[in-house]
């Protein structure tokens, strides 16, 4: 990595903006990926990070870990025999350390103690949870993989002080059948701390389903197949549903069986929510995988109030509104909307059409016409060329799974099957195109529509809102990919849903390092940040004495951080400790 940095002149004056800047290699070639933007790196930013980062741990001064174990003065000298000194047990530090403030910072330490005070086992509950979640979030993997190989190869035992030894997979597995009871008390938990930490307004709440998939067996009474996001119809999944604020932050979850439809979770989920944090002033935003009949006329007749997706059949509706050239507004760009009234007056409708979203969707409808196509031109010929009688109720089913696989064109077709005793096969395949599916596509391409019961927005503001819906999508893809979520190994229901509460917790510190990160310029992406402090490690330096007697001295140091690492510290505020143990004297 190395530093590139930029110049520009702004009211009469020059400034240098920095980067930081990695080569990475894609295939044969490497190009220059950027790490952070660092900008001008003065002093009075430098002070704001450090200053937000106390703001957030809310611990003792940061500047205070350079000297631990430190003495103001040596006490003594010794001779050392320098061709004998040796580095040995290094070991990865920084991004387990960074994992563990973040772990305090949101006070889970704290809340753990609480929850699961010391009893007769050997190892703390709170250290094994804070290995797990700690492990999840650096580097996500199996509870065996933590206890037989990631545990060993960092520093968390110097951090947490569990024995490699003890961290077994058996105990790792009970810690969490620990755990599961406490979920409610830690997602209040988190909402109060990101409050205290970030001043989050809970006036509006996006709320979404995923589906996560199974390797193996597991337990039938939750583990359905059902509508797989995942795209593995051949797994048995479990549905899980994610409330988050408007900038992402997650609230609470529940966990359904695999095979339950989207529309059916609504009125539990919002009364859940509700009834742990309150429904005054609340906001929910939801895809049009939620809408039906039913639960719009349960918001409505409770009194809440929404902004939702509307399904793609209900433009027909609106189909005079939509080929109308007036009374649309330009929000964005590539972005005009246009109000539409209810007819009961309840409901305002909000058509959308985005630019970009035409060429997406004209693309896709012609390579899927396109399919369609080759496919029953493929299947005439062969009805063609048969020298046999071929069943009907056979080419009418595959006609079927043809327009199955390609349903967004499937409507511009007309396509029949006929008696034909002038051919071997006795079929006839007929098929034409569909003018009337070409003139609509032509004009709904792009176009979707909002739906809400809020009178007093404007368009932009609707528009605006429903977007938002993006930040719980962004939540679903960083569990998936990011915290590797899937695909679920554990085969009883309460592991199955313990694997999914630490991830949560997991994900709760992915969102509070991007924060923290954020505001202190480093850009969105915590994977970036915990890449780079992965490098930075912990070992023993060993020092043996040059005197009669065989003895040594060891020192755990923190290997000192490169000059791109102490960057990134420095505008996050940190300080890394420079040893780990006080120096120890041993026989050789």
């Amino acid at each position: 990595m190395y530093l590139r940095h930029t110049t520009r002149r702004k009211d009469g004056k020059v400034h240098v903006y920095w980067q930081l800047v990695r080569s990475v290699r894609r295939g044969r070639k490497v190009v220059q990926e950027t790490v952070a933007h660092l900008g001008e790196l003065d002093a009075v930013g430098r002070a704001k990070a450090t200053q937000l980062a106390r703001s957030i741990s809310g611990r003792a001064d940061q500047n205070a870990q350079g000297l631990l174990f430190d003495s103001p003065s040596p006490n003594e000298s010794v001779r050392v025999r320098l061709d004998a000194v040796r580095l040995e047990r290094s070991r990865a530090f920084g991004a387990v350390w960074l994992g563990l403030k973040i772990w305090q910072a949101l006070n889970l330490d704290e809340l753990f103690s609480g929850l699961l005070p010391p009893g007769r086992e050997s190892v703390a509950w709170p250290d094994v949870i804070a290995t797990l979640a700690i492990g999840r979030l650096c580097e996500p993997s199996s509870e065996l993989h933590v206890a037989e190989q990631w545990y060993r190869t960092t520093a968390l035992e110097d951090l947490i002080g569990i024995a490699p030894e003890q961290l077994y997979d058996e105990r790792l597995y009970r810690t969490l059948d620990r755990l599961l009871p406490h979920k409610q008390a830690i997602e209040e938990h988190l909402v109060k701390r990101f409050g205290e930490l970030f001043e989050l307004d809970y006036d509006l709440l996006l709320y979404d389903v995923t589906s996560t998939y199974f390797e193996g067996v597991a337990d039938a009474s939750i583990a359905k197949r059902g509508y797989s996001r995942d795209h593995r119809p051949d797994c048995v999944q479990v549905n899980i549903a994610l409330v988050v604020t408007r900038e992402g932050m997650p609230l609470g979850y529940e966990i359904f069986p695999g095979n339950t439809t989207d529309v059916t979770t609504v009125e539990q989920i919002v009364a859940k929510m509700e009834a742990r944090f309150g429904k005054a002033n609340r906001v929910w935003v939801m895809d049009r995988g939620m809408v039906s009949q039913e639960n719009l006329a349960w918001l409505n007749d409770t009194g809440r109030r929404y902004v939702i997706g509307t399904p793609k059949a209900e433009l027909k509706r609106f189909a005079k509104e939509i080929e109308e050239r007036t009374d649309w507004r330009h929000i964005r760009d590539d972005v005009e909307v246009k109000i539409c009234h209810g007819p009961d007056g309840k409901e305002t409708f909000l058509l959308c059409r985005s630019a970009s979203r035409v060429e997406k969707e004209r693309a896709m409808h012609e390579r899927f016409k396109q399919r369609i196509e080759v496919a029953l031109h493929s299947l005439e010929r062969r009805i063609e060329k048969s020298v046999k009688p071929l069943e009907r109720g056979a080419i009418e089913r595959q006609i079927g799974r043809i327009l199955q696989k390609n349903s967004r064109a499937a409507a511009a077709f007309s396509i029949s099957v006929s008696e034909d005793q002038t051919q071997p096969s006795g079929l006839k395949l007929s098929r034409s195109y569909r003018p009337d599916w070409a003139a609509w596509a032509a004009l709904s391409e792009g176009v979707y529509i909002l739906r809400t019961n809020i009178s007093t927005w404007s368009d932009e503001q609707l528009w605006m809102t429903y977007i938002q819906l993006t930040e719980a999508e962004a939540a679903f893809r960083v569990h998936k990919s990011e915290l590797a979520i899937r695909p679920i190994w554990h085969h009883k229901a309460e592991r199955i849903k313990a694997h999914i509460l630490v991830c949560f917790i997991a994900f709760a510190m992915w969102k509070t390092l991007q924060q923290w990160q954020s505001r202190a310029g480093l850009g969105h992406s915590p994977r970036t940040i915990l890449t780079e402090f992965s490098r930075i490690h912990v070992a023993d330096i060993v020092l043996p004495l040059a005197e009669p007697r065989a003895r040594e001295i060891r020192i755990r140091c923190v290997v000192r951080p490169e000059r791109e690492q102490a960057i990134l510290l420095d505008h996050l505020g940190l300080t890394l400790p420079q040893r780990l143990q006080p120096p120890t004297m041993s026989e050789m």
